[in-house]
Order: C-alpha cells, then sequence, then structure tokens
C-alpha cells in the first residue's frame, strides 16, 4: 500500500503563486485519501486572499489552511508537520509546482531507504530570466559538490521525511528567522544523527521564481546571514565552529557556469555567480557583527 503524505508548504503574500502550487498537487499520481496538502501561512497581511486562491481545491483535494504570526519559514514548517496526520511528509514552497510522479518517486525511495531524508530535483522553471537561472546553477553547483563530499544538502523546497524522524531529530531550528540556512542545519543535524540522506532525481519540482536584480542579489544577501547563523547554531550545538570551505571551491563555483550543460547565457550567469559570493559575503559579516550570540535554540511548533 502506498504510504501517506503530508504535504508542508510555508506561505507568506503569493496568494495567485500558491494557487498555481496547489493546482499541481491535484494532478499528483497518487491516491486521493493517502496525502493531505497543509499550507501554513507565515502572517499574510491579507488573509482573506489566500482563503480565496485556495478554496477552488478544497473539493478536489483534502486541504488545510494553519495561521500563525510572521515567524518565518522555519517555524511555518514546523507548525505543519506538528499538523500532519499521514506517517511521512514532504515539504515544498509557494513558487513551486510539483510533478504528478512526486509522491510516488519519494513513496519508492522510501522502500529502499527506510529512515532516509529524501530530496528531490529542481528544476528552473523561469527560462527567460537570467538571475533565476544563476540561482539554478548555483543550486545544481552545491548539490554536486556536497554529494560529492559524502554529506548532501538538499534544499527544503523538494524534500521528504517520515514525521517521526522529523520529530525526533527535532524539526527546523527557530533561530533561522529568514529563509536560508535552515535546511542546510536540518540536513547537517539529520546527517550527524546518522540518518542516511538520499537524493531522488525523479522527484522533480519546478521553481517559479522571478527577479529583478536586485532581489536576486537581496536574497543572496539573506542567504549570507543564513550561513552566519548556521555557523553559530552549530557551534552551540556541537562545539567548533564550520570552516569555511578551501578557495577552491569558491573558483570552482563561479567558473560553473562555463562548462554546465543546462546554463544557456553563460558569461552573464558566471558573473551572477561572482555576484552572489559578494552579496553572500556581506550577509555573512553584516549578521556576524550585529547577532554575534548563538541564541534560543529552536524546536518544532
Amino acid at each position: 500500500m502506498p504510504r501517506g503524505f503530508s504535504i508542508v508548504v510555508p506561505t507568506y503574500n503569493r496568494p495567485a503563486r500558491l494557487a498555481e502550487c496547489v493546482a499541481s498537487f491535484a494532478a499528483l499520481a497518487y491516491d486521493r485519501d493517502r496525502f493531505e496538502v497543509l499550507i501554513v501561512d507565515d502572517g499574510t497581511p491579507r488573509i482573506e486572499e489566500v482563503r480565496a486562491a485556495l478554496a477552488p481545491f478544497r473539493e478536489r483535494i483534502a486541504l488545510r489552511l494553519l495561521e500563525q504570526a510572521h515567524a518565518g519559514p522555519a517555524a511555518a514548517r514546523n507548525l505543519g508537520a506538528a499538523a500532519a496526520r499521514h506517517e511521512c511528509i514532504a515539504f515544498t514552497d509557494d513558487d513551486c509546482r510539483v510533478d504528478p510522479g512526486w509522491l510516488a518517486a519519494f513513496d519508492a525511495r522510501f522502500d529502499a531507504h527506510p529512515g532516509a531524508l529524501l530530496g528531490g530535483r529542481t528544476v528552473n522553471a523561469m527560462t527567460d530570466d537570467v538571475c533565476a537561472e544563476a540561482s539554478q546553477a548555483l543550486v545544481d553547483f552545491l548539490l554536486g559538490y556536497f554529494l560529492a563530499k559524502g554529506a548532501p544538502f538538499f534544499a527544503s523546497n523538494n524534500i521528504a521525511v517520515e514525521k517521526a524522524t522529523f520529530e525526533r531529530v527535532g524539526g527546523f531550528d527557530l533561530r533561522f528567522p529568514l529563509a536560508g540556512g535552515e535546511d542546510r542545519e536540518f540536513c547537517a543535524r539529520y546527517h550527524h544523527a546518522g540518518g542516511p540522506l538520499v537524493y531522488a532525481d525523479d522527484a522533480v519540482v519546478s521553481h517559479y521564481h522571478a527577479f529583478t536584480l536586485k532581489r536576486f542579489l537581496r536574497q543572496h544577501y539573506n542567504y549570507g546571514r543564513g550561513a552566519c547563523c548556521y555557523r553559530r547554531v552549530h557551534a552551540a550545538r556541537s562545539g567548533p565552529e564550520v570552516g569555511f570551505e578551501r578557495s577552491r571551491f569558491y573558483l570552482d563555483l563561479v567558473r560553473y557556469p562555463l562548462h554546465a550543460p543546462a546554463v544557456r547565457r553563460r558569461g552573464r550567469v558566471t558573473l551572477l555567480m561572482f555576484a552572489t559570493q559578494v552579496a553572500n559575503a556581506a550577509g555573512f559579516f553584516v549578521e556576524k557583527c550585529t547577532r554575534p550570540d548563538p541564541g534560543r535554540p529552536g524546536s518544532p511548533a
């Protein structure tokens, strides 16, 4: 019998994108009584717009809306996980659409790897957006790099885990107020607890995230803040701080678009990859100077 999945989606102020995301769940090739969708609204100012976006789907799939004051995606995911009714939890984001075979692919991987944290394959759907292309190139580089190291890092917009294991590991850490770093820390903690991390390349999510250059740089600035928070949280939990990668890592990262088959605009994407590292470093050092203490440990909601 197929496993049951609770799909958890944090959302904030993107009702139109959210509706497209939920429509992809309604098209899943999976038994309707074996999955539910939990939308966790993170304090959208006009919540009635979110309710209206979800209304057309309530008769088609099991769908619940949970609401919280604005507290960030880590808290939203934990709230959704705590309310999950099925034995497995699949996470994605409101700017994503899942392939029809998404849950079936995760289900098959759990047969082969019980207790694993599964990470699916995410593809850029905004093919005319050079910033989105650069963002996807960065994700692809990091995935390949950490898979080769034997310590995979999966983005939280396409992962699945058994609920009991998620609770035992402790969920997402609430010391991450922004999107960025909390998924890396969760993967590292999962790996440290002895859980296998398995890449499921047939569990596919399409990412519909459009950028302006300003928004692109702001996102990577925030990722730098998240990286700094990750180092503090890791040090508070495990002792020594995580070291930086060797200089070859950053050189390979910037040069990656020059030979990556999926990259079309190699020169422009290479420049943007360099810009991500400048923005990331700025966010890292600003965060380091403004929030030197590790803060309060997180826990599932």
